[in-house]
């Protein structure tokens, strides 16, 4: 019985370490099935997709600069002493030369309202002086054209007339006369040509010493037309010079002082920009832009090129090119030197075929590219056109509607291509970016 007991024991110790056993390769196999099933999965291979789509491909080219002209002007005097009267409230519709107030200057400033005054008169002067310089001018060009005439007949006659018998010197006088005509009509014509320059020079002078008249006379004028605000003046109020001395001559120096502004939403804003050699050659008048500025986050704004300066200048050994961009009317309140982002759209191609320019691959000069069709990727060799960073344009090789691979991702990986959506969009059709990073 005892044997019959080891015995029973010894199968019983068997079957549970068979048991055992049998439970740890079920374990070690649900492992090694597991971590089969969890490799098969990072290394399955997933595909992202774009439409080839007919649309506008759209080219420009970016810059910063700053806006040079706003829509707002400042109300400026130098003036100081007590404010008689003020004519307009915060809010006025004002006209261009309307009164704004009324000032009772102190001794310093009604000295520099006569001096300013003088100054004005005596510009005044030299515009009228040049403009009869240029009729001036003029009567001595015709009277030179004149003796041109004159010296070459007598020249004519000293060689036909073979009656009167001329000294060589009196030849060579008569030559000579000629000569002399046809430079004194060189200097006529000169400064005839220079007369209308120095008539403008004089009238910017006056134009200049006008203002300066303005901004020290005892009646504040509205510079623009507009609708005024952030006037700071009231009746009985004493109203100070800004003045500063000068390290160099000692002089005191009297800087104007804003004392409102007037707000035209239909003024002209003028944005300016600097543009390299290697862009400014596609740059051309009329061309569209699109502007953000720092002050308006939010906000897009739309204009044209007004101007291209093609003379440029350079600075460290680089050379640019100040291009003008005049802005379409907005009712925001945007102010001189305030930074502005300009893309300036150089081409616009219409009815093409686009397809994100990450789907295509070049090897060789040849261009292929994936196209997905009931779930079977094919290779398919493509002519490619213009392209910007965001689009290319297909000349053949797929059409409108086929599906393309713009990325190929392996589960677990982060090699993923994004397709950010052009800047562009308000202008209509497809946008796209520049080749300079746009």
């Amino acid at each position: 019985m005892k044997k019959l007991g080891a015995i029973k024991n010894y199968l019983f110790k068997v079957s549970i370490k068979k048991k055992f056993i049998f439970l740890v390769i079920i374990i070690v196999l649900a492992i090694l099935i597991r971590h089969t099933i969890v490799n098969s999965q990072s290394k399955e291979t997933t595909y992202e997709t774009a439409i080839a789509t007919k649309g506008s491909l759209i080219t420009a080219i970016s810059a910063s600069g700053s806006i040079t002209a706003g829509n707002s002007t400042n109300v400026t005097t130098k003036v100081s002493g007590v404010v008689k009267k003020v004519y307009v409230t915060n809010g006025d519709t004002v006209k261009k030369g309307q009164k704004i107030a009324d000032v009772e200057l102190d001794d310093y400033a009604k000295e520099r309202e006569t001096i300013a005054w003088v100054n004005y008169l005596d510009a005044l002067e030299a515009v009228k002086t040049a403009e009869k310089s240029k009729v001036d001018a003029k009567i001595q060009l015709l009277t030179d054209q004149q003796a041109i005439l004159d010296a070459d007949d007598a020249v004519a006659h000293q060689k036909n007339d073979e009656e009167l018998d001329y000294s060589e010197y009196e030849k060579a006088v008569f030559d000579e006369t000629l000569t002399q005509a046809k430079k004194a009509v060189e200097v006529s014509e000169l400064k005839y040509k220079n007369a209308d320059a120095e008539i403008w020079a004089a009238y910017a002078k006056s134009t200049s010493k006008l203002r300066d008249y303005q901004e020290n006379s005892s009646t504040i004028l509205a510079p623009s037309a507009g609708v005024i605000s952030d006037v700071t003046l009231s009746s009985g109020s004493v109203i100070s010079a800004n003045s500063t001395t000068s390290n160099t001559s000692g002089a005191t120096i009297v800087s104007a002082q804003t004392i409102g502004k007037i707000s035209n939403p239909n003024g002209q804003l003028i944005a300016s920009v600097n543009l390299p050699e290697m862009d400014i050659i596609n740059i051309k008048a009329n061309q569209k832009a699109l502007l953000t500025l720092d002050a308006f986050p939010d906000k897009s704004f739309t204009g044209k090129v007004l101007a291209v300066n093609t003379s440029g200048s350079i600075s460290s050994g680089v050379t640019s090119y100040p291009v003008t961009i005049l802005l379409d009317p907005t009712s925001l309140d945007i102010y001189p030197n305030m930074s502005v982002n300009v893309e300036i759209i150089t081409r616009i191609k219409n009815e093409v075929i686009l397809v994100p320019t990450v789907s295509i691959t070049t090897v060789g000069g040849a261009s292929t590219i994936q196209v997905k069709k009931d779930n079977i990727f094919t290779t398919v060799q493509v002519e490619v056109g213009e392209s910007n960073d965001y689009q290319t344009e297909i000349i053949s090789g797929i059409n409108e509607g086929d599906e393309v691979v713009t990325a190929v991702i392996t589960a677990g990986d982060n090699n993923q291509t994004n397709n950010t959506p052009s800047p562009f969009s308000g202008f209509g059709g497809t946008g796209g970016r520049s080749p300079r990073g746009f």
